[in-house]
């Protein structure tokens, strides 16, 4: 089994900046894709960014210029530093992996447990 972990949520300042984190752990072979995704109460979880094991990124017109992905892939880990944090930024966040449990294997999709992200006016 693989496990997502993420780590680094809580309550900023509009204007601050958070630095979320995400462990996978487990029967790994290889990770593909690795994202961030947010859900808002009443609305659909929506991608926030992602990053390809290359380290190539996409980011979500509302976030960009001010988060950025990356990963670590000897860690298995995927970061997102949030700067200028806006009130509209508060959601569940989740991270999100393609992983490969062995060299025969497609690519299954794993989710966190999600972390709360609050940013006051």
């Amino acid at each position: 089994q693989v496990q997502l972990v993420e780590s680094g949520g809580g309550l900023a300042q509009a204007g601050g900046s958070l630095r979320l984190s995400c462990a996978a752990s487990g029967s790994i072979f290889w990770i593909n894709d690795m994202g961030w995704y947010r859900r808002t109460p009443g609305k659909q979880r929506d991608m926030v960014a992602s990053i390809t094991r290359g380290g190539s990124t996409n980011y979500a017109d509302p976030v960009k210029g001010r988060f950025t992905i990356s990963r670590d892939n000897a860690k298995n880990t995927v970061y997102l530093e949030m700067n200028s944090l806006k009130p509209e930024d508060t959601a569940v966040y989740y991270c999100e992996a393609m992983v490969r449990v062995r060299f025969s294997t497609a690519p299954t999709e794993y989710w966190g447990q999600g972390t709360q992200v609050t940013v006051s006016s």
